[in-house]
């Protein structure tokens, strides 16, 4: 979960008790923001190491939606612990050892702009990271459930 333009959690804790709660407002969350337009659109590295998509269209909508999700978070009892600027992305690439010049294919998707499309669901996912030290592992994601926006 990321806020919009205020610092948001990277790195959040949960416990299983939390859960419920969490669901709970998540989904009232999901039930007072509304669908809304995005596109992807341009492309950006997070420090040379991450290769990026940005987003266009609605952002203040999205930004609201995050925002509403991250304060749900809070009031369920989540322990937020890292905190940083958001950018809204979808994460392309990642590069774990540097050989890859992810710059260069940011420079080339520069201009790229996709279609548009409705977001119409806020949905909770987890991430299982894989074990340190083990050759080409790579993180799973697992969406736990999902609500859909305004209803």
């Amino acid at each position: 979960m990321r806020t919009g333009t205020s610092p948001s959690p990277s790195t959040v804790t949960w416990t299983p008790c939390t859960l419920p709660e969490l669901y709970t407002r998540l989904g009232r969350a999901a039930h007072r923001n509304g669908d809304f337009q995005l596109r992807f659109q341009g492309a950006g590295t997070f420090g040379g190491r991450a290769l990026w998509a940005g987003a266009s269209g609605g952002l203040p909508p999205m930004r609201r939606l995050a925002d509403s999700a991250s304060a749900a978070a809070r009031r369920a009892g989540v322990a937020m612990t890292e905190h940083r600027a958001y950018t809204p992305h979808l994460t392309l690439a990642r590069d774990r050892t540097g050989a890859a010049d992810l710059p260069r294919y940011a420079a080339a998707l520069a201009d790229f702009a996709g279609r548009p499309w409705r977001a119409a669901r806020l949905s909770l996912v987890r991430s299982n990271l894989p074990d340190q030290g083990v050759p080409g592992a790579q993180p799973r994601y697992e969406t736990l459930t999902s609500w859909p926006l305004g209803e």
